[in-house]
């Protein structure tokens, strides 16, 4: 279910699949029929190609080196998970179909994307391959699940501060609110309800390049909401519930 509440801006499509990429640590590799798992295994590139370490008895490695052309197809599925527990926590999914080739004598592959396709719940889009090679990930890519556990662990009396700044019909009848995820544009929050949820996106005033600035903004944000009214159906929600 999705809420009233603007999006502003936010990072495109090719940012969001290298931030993917950057910061899964697992993927799913389908390659001549056969799907492997593989966990803390993958690096990435500086042009968005996926250096794989592979058992020597792995079917894939066996692939890449039987293969004719020594370039097996193969498609890549990586996942984004919310660190916070919520309702539906991938948050995206990542696929690259290409071509696996041998990258030294030590068991590791590198994969080439030939076609990109980013998926989040506003739906799939396929990426532009010049502009995947280009981008880079979110510079809070890598923080971001310690900076959204520590928000919602230790400061949930911030995160309900937060609310103030959401608008009051898309916070009708919440159970929770809890932070979904961060980039350097802003925060998102997820509402649940009990049978639907919705997020909404509080946009920092200017872009966070680090986990320095990621705190000036948080703490920015707070003092907005501070300055701000407590929404109706947060009080009504409070009421109730000390009844």
């Amino acid at each position: 279910m999705g809420d009233t509440q603007d999006w502003a801006a936010g990072p495109g499509a090719a940012e969001r699949a290298r931030s993917v990429l950057a910061a899964a640590w697992s993927c799913g590799v389908t390659a001549d029929g056969a799907r492997e798992e593989y966990v803390g295994a993958h690096s990435v590139t500086e042009d968005g190609g996926v250096l794989l370490d592979v058992p020597e008895d792995s079917a894939l490695l066996a692939a890449a080196f039987c293969s004719p052309r020594g370039e097996p197809s193969a498609v890549l599925e990586f996942a984004d998970v919310a660190p916070v527990p919520v309702r539906q926590r991938i948050r995206a999914r990542l696929w690259l179909a290409g071509w696996f080739a041998p990258a030294g004598g030590d068991g590791s592959l590198l994969f080439r994307p030939t076609r990109v396709v980013l998926w989040q719940p506003s739906g799939a889009v396929l990426v532009d391959l010049d502009e995947f090679a280009a981008a880079r990930p979110d510079p809070l890519a890598l923080a971001e699940a310690g900076l959204l556990t520590h928000l919602a662990d230790a400061h949930p009396d911030a995160v309900e501060r937060l609310t103030r700044l959401v608008r009051p019909e898309s916070l009708h009848a919440a159970t929770r609110v809890t932070p979904l995820a961060v980039d350097r544009h802003g925060l998102t929050l997820r509402i649940e309800r009990t049978r639907a949820h919705g997020d909404v996106r509080l946009t920092f005033h200017t872009p966070a390049d680090d986990v320095t600035q990621f705190t000036e903004r948080m703490h920015a944000l707070l003092a907005q909401a501070s300055a701000a009214a407590c929404p109706r159906a947060l009080l009504r929600q409070r009421a109730e519930g000390d009844r």
